[in-house]
């Protein structure tokens, strides 16, 4: 069973995490373009994938330093008010018991979620999500079952499958986080721990952009993740229709950062 912290650390030092940002660079860091030097980090595990019926079991959200490290960080066990099925307990760990057992109510933990990410866009601190727009779409669907006004728009996300699908299009196989760390040399234990994913992701984009110089304004690399999410649905359906997984009239939703 994964163990989870309530609240372990304060998220929101804004002049630790500054003294942090002008250390000196190690040679990764030296390499980031300066939206990369400080990034959040967020992931949901869930009750499942349908992000307009499926709950919250436990998130992360966090940030990193230009170094990786992490420079401060929340995470949440929910109770989310539904049997958690054991498909997704086979995936992330938390059965129902524990979930009521340890959990806070959901509507706590979505009102918090919301709160912390909200204050890093504020803040202009990009938010990594690996595939994006699964985790905005469903918070947003949480946050208003339980009447809370959610985050309609997103901004600054980077998102790491995006960003790896244009820059390495050809590569062959999959594009699991578990697959894409270890492509760049990035470390994932404990995967399909929230806390564990956010992390690893916010890695896996520092590490892309030092390898690819994405020296972009973190403004204009969001908006060109807008087309270059659409056109990867768009292929993808193109692919799908042709070996008969969905039919000519079908195409998949190509949304982002959120649906």
């Amino acid at each position: 069973m994964v163990e989870w912290r309530s609240v372990p650390l304060p998220l929101w030092d804004d002049d630790e995490i500054a003294e942090a940002s002008i250390r000196t660079a190690p040679p990764l860091a030296s390499a980031l373009p300066e939206w990369a030097q400080r990034v959040g980090v967020f992931d949901l595990e869930t009750t499942g994938v349908d992000v307009t019926r499926d709950r919250i079991v436990t998130a992360h959200v966090g940030v990193l330093d230009h170094t990786g490290q992490v420079v401060s960080a929340r995470s949440w066990i929910a109770d989310p008010g539904i049997d958690i099925p054991a498909g997704a307990t086979a995936v992330h760990g938390i059965t129902t018991e524990h979930a009521r057992a340890h959990g806070r109510p959901a509507r706590e933990v979505v009102a918090d979620v919301v709160d912390d990410l909200q204050r890093l866009f504020d803040l202009g601190i990009p938010v990594v999500a690996y595939n994006a727009p699964y985790d905005f779409s469903l918070l947003k669907y949480e946050a208003l079952r339980h009447g809370i006004v959610p985050i309609a728009s997103p901004s600054p996300v980077v998102d790491p499958l995006v960003l790896d699908k244009t820059y390495d299009r050809y590569r062959k196989g999959k594009r699991t986080l578990e697959v894409v760390a270890a492509h760049y040399a990035v470390a994932l234990e404990g995967a399909h721990d929230a806390s564990a994913d956010a992390v690893a992701a916010g890695r896996v984009a520092q590490a892309l952009a030092a390898r690819y110089a994405l020296s972009h304004e973190v403004e204009e690399l969001h908006t060109q993740q807008i087309g270059w999410a659409r056109s990867q649905a768009e292929s993808l359906t193109e692919y799908f229709i042709s070996v008969g997984r969905l039919s000519p009239d079908d195409a998949l939703d190509g949304s982002w950062p959120i649906r």
